[in-house]
């Protein structure tokens, strides 16, 4: 699948409703939204801090197109490398969100912005990057929690976390099965709050004969 219609076609589906029917990709607990956030994906634009370097986020924030979703692996994992003038500067440059392995600082801008851009992090601290000038390594496979974000993969958060596919991986059924059971989710709670017969409504395990 290409990867713009993968993104487009993401904004129309849970997470969740997603998590039904995939096991991998998924960042896990440890990778939380900050704030309010709505939904986006976007491809993705890694960088390794293997070193807590401002600079090197400089950088990667230069690299930024359009439509990224930069991802962030902070080998310390207790520097912030993101705070409110880094994500001005994704903004600015037309990034969709922001994706951390490590914490963040200036929260509560974060929290403000949410809406305009997504950040998702492991928590926050006051700790932060410094200006060391350590080599960059932009554009190479990070480890994110549970998952292996690779650039070009897309990437898709919610105020659930984060999930990585490849786009040659994914299939239109999977996306059209998903779509369709969101919109049925709906009056399938509307019938249960009616009172209709639960047996009649939820699918259940064969019972086996004997």
């Amino acid at each position: 699948m290409r990867s713009d219609a993968l993104v487009a076609a993401l904004a129309d589906v849970e997470l969740p409703t997603l998590g039904h029917t995939l096991e991998k990709g998924f960042c896990g607990p440890g990778i939380r939204a900050v704030g309010d956030v709505r939904r986006t994906a976007g491809i993705a634009r890694t960088l390794e801090l293997a070193e807590p370097d401002a600079l090197a986020v400089n950088e990667a924030l230069l690299a930024l197109q359009p439509g990224d979703m930069l991802v962030i692996a902070v080998a310390s994992g207790v520097h912030a490398p993101v705070g409110a003038v880094t994500t001005a500067g994704a903004r600015a440059q037309g990034a969709v969100g922001i994706v951390v392995d490590g914490p963040v600082t200036d929260v509560r801008v974060l929290a403000d912005r949410a809406r305009d851009l997504p950040v998702w992090s492991t928590g926050t601290t006051a700790r932060t990057t410094k200006r060391l000038g350590r080599p960059v390594r932009l554009d190479v496979p990070v480890s994110i929690g549970d998952a292996t974000v690779r650039p070009g993969d897309v990437v898709a958060g919610d105020e659930h976390g984060v999930l990585v596919l490849r786009p040659e991986e994914v299939e239109q059924r999977l996306l059209d099965e998903a779509r369709a059971s969101d919109e049925a989710e709906p009056t399938l709670l509307a019938r249960i709050a009616a009172g209709e017969p639960l047996e009649t409504l939820i699918a259940r395990t064969p019972t086996e004969i004997r």
